[in-house]
């Protein structure tokens, strides 16, 4: 019985994955180019979270900093929720809409990108940080499961909703950490060229 369920996970990661493929795949490439246009125009990426997915913004931030699958020189990021104290203090001065939206305010430059990572789209402090990014003239990548709540709204035509069709947080997370490897991936083939090309060389 648990074996089969186990199968059973494998299963539906990878019918979604599928179906993502399909489905989620041109919004991902928009994000590329959105975070592209930002990192090689003198600007960064602002990266937040909650939870778990605050966990998926700063990987996706110490491979941008640092590197994905090949050296490359180092990318502008920034996990808004990697500094303890500036999140507490802030938790415990402000509403929680300030949590993120002050440090985008703070931080944010016109042609920035703030990317957002969330299965719960209605949050006060995601919300916070898209209306500081707004504000600061930056454009947004949000990652969300099947229903975008309140953010959907929100977001403007320059910006990017990567939306995940599944309501399963364990699913959704799955998908979130394929789509920001895809974004990384991306950016590296933009900048350094496509890798496989030079295997098929040799």
């Amino acid at each position: 019985m648990l074996l089969q369920r186990i199968q059973q996970h494998f299963i539906d990661s990878a019918d979604l994955k599928y179906q993502c493929a399909q489905s989620v795949a041109p919004q991902v490439e928009a994000a590329v180019g959105a975070l592209l246009a930002a990192l090689t125009g003198g600007g960064k990426v602002l990266a937040c979270g909650n939870g778990a997915s605050a966990g998926l913004a700063q990987a996706l931030v110490a491979s941008l900093v640092g590197r994905f699958e090949r050296d490359r020189p180092e990318l502008a990021a920034f996990a808004l929720g990697s500094n303890a104290a500036v999140v507490t203090g802030l938790y415990n001065t402000f509403e929680a809409r300030a949590v993120f939206g002050r440090q985008v305010r703070a931080l944010g430059l016109p042609g920035d990108v703030l990317l957002v990572v969330t299965t719960q789209p209605q949050s006060p402090d995601v919300l916070g940080a898209v209306e500081a990014a707004h504000d600061r003239d930056m454009v947004v990548v949000a990652l969300c499961g099947a229903k975008p709540g309140q953010l959907g709204p929100m977001l403007k035509d320059t910006d990017v909703l990567i939306s995940v069709p599944s309501e399963r947080l364990s699913r959704v997370h799955e998908l979130h950490q394929l789509v920001l490897h895809c974004l990384c991936d991306g950016l590296d083939v933009q900048l350094l060229g496509d890798d496989s090309e030079t295997e098929m060389d040799e």
